[in-house]
């Protein structure tokens, strides 16, 4: 191992034991950049403190996510305060939660200030909150108002103040060009997955995790762009094609009780399952039992859910939002269809259902995606982008 050299400090909004991209991603950098640097994490958590933080070869500084609004949010400068007199580069994996107090910490001391730009703040503020149901392409035609023109002027500010920013996709760095940011800032960085599938069989983990039948798996966070509800209200009409379908969703979020509520008036209790929040492990005992993967999104910026499912050869239908046409060559290693497109989603799960050469075909395809969106790539372009600035 390299002697350590410079000090990074990494702010971001989610760290494990939380499941989703962002975690993963900050996790497995950090522990790449700790081996020829010094590296410290602040980010918000739902874990007051975390036994796993001290097998880890970084610092991890955790700002309890459940205290008050205002609250934890001065915290979090606060601890960014103390942490970055010694750092050479501050790098915020988010444009406001953590990219906020980043910028202005930066200026203080003067550091080099890099943020990751994964999607559009105030687009995801406003479908979360019901202010808006256009996808973020359309989103971006419209003129903001309210909080919608707040969260996108404080993420602008981020963006303009930056030294670099760094994307995960072509399509996003469309968006982030489009906000009036110079294109010469924006570099993509394709993300990289160290996803580890399960070594159980398929019978093996469904006599594990008390699953029967063929399942049609998809997760991610419960919010409405996830396309989660159709998934539900296609249930009976999938059922006619296999009776023996369960759709298995694993995530956890705001959705939670309308994707509840669904279940129970359509009477789908024992067709669909909301398994919850599962860590990246658990992630890989559920994909072990699935027949299809189906991420019907409206909108990625990059997904590592792809990959995951990739990776643990499982078929798969996505949509052709984002950035995910950046990673489906259609017919190839995978199918993709319009968000929400009731009909299509439909008659290509019947589809590939009937093909056990085009299931085939496309888990052989996918493995070979996924080796081109390596940890080791992802790896080596981001510090090397990194270490520009120290």
């Amino acid at each position: 191992m390299k002697p350590l050299q410079n000090n990074i400090l990494i702010a971001t909004g989610i760290f494990s034991p939380d499941i989703g991209g962002p975690a993963s991603y900050a996790q497995t950098l950090a522990m790449r950049l700790a081996e020829s640097e010094k590296v410290t994490m602040v980010t918000y958590s739902s874990v007051w403190s975390s036994s796993a933080d001290l097998k880890l070869p970084f610092r991890v500084v955790r700002i309890w996510a459940k205290w008050p609004k205002g609250i934890k949010h001065g915290i979090y400068f606060v601890k960014m305060l103390l942490e970055a007199r010694n750092c050479g580069v501050i790098f915020a994996l988010n444009a406001v939660s953590a990219g906020i107090p980043a910028r202005f910490v930066a200026r203080v001391f003067k550091r080099k200030f890099i943020v990751k730009i994964v999607g559009d703040s105030a687009w995801e503020r406003a479908i979360g909150k019901g202010r808006t149901s256009l996808l973020l392409n359309d989103f971006q035609k419209v003129k903001r108002s309210g909080r919608a023109r707040i969260m996108h002027a404080l993420q602008f500010s981020v963006c303009k103040g930056a030294h670099m920013i760094i994307v995960p996709s072509e399509y996003l760095r469309n968006i982030v060009e489009g906000w009036g940011i110079s294109k010469e800032k924006i570099k993509v960085v394709y993300n990289g997955s160290d996803f580890k599938p399960s070594l159980l069989s398929k019978e093996e983990s469904k006599k594990k995790l008390g699953i029967t039948g063929n399942v049609l798996f998809t997760w991610g966070r419960l919010v409405p762009w996830k396309g989660f509800r159709m998934l539900i209200k296609i249930m009976p009409k999938l059922a006619e094609i296999n009776p023996f379908f369960k759709l298995v969703i694993v995530g956890s979020g705001p959705d939670k009780s309308i994707l509840e509520a669904m279940i129970k008036n359509l009477r789908l209790e024992r067709k669909v399952i909301l398994a919850g929040r599962k860590n990246l492990e658990e992630v890989a005992e559920y994909l072990a039992t699935a027949d299809m993967a189906v991420l019907n999104s409206g909108y990625e910026g990059f997904s590592h859910q792809l990959l995951e499912a990739m990776i643990a050869g499982v078929p798969l239908i996505t949509t052709n939002a984002g950035g995910n046409r950046e990673i489906i060559h259609q017919g190839q290693n995978g199918i993709m269809v319009k968000y929400n497109d009731e009909f299509n989603l439909i008659e290509v799960i019947r589809a590939i259902w009937n093909n056990q050469e085009l299931q085939d075909h496309f888990i052989a395809e996918g493995k070979k995606t996924a080796s081109h969106f390596n940890v080791e790539k992802m790896f080596n372009e981001t510090s090397a982008l990194l270490k520009t600035q120290l």
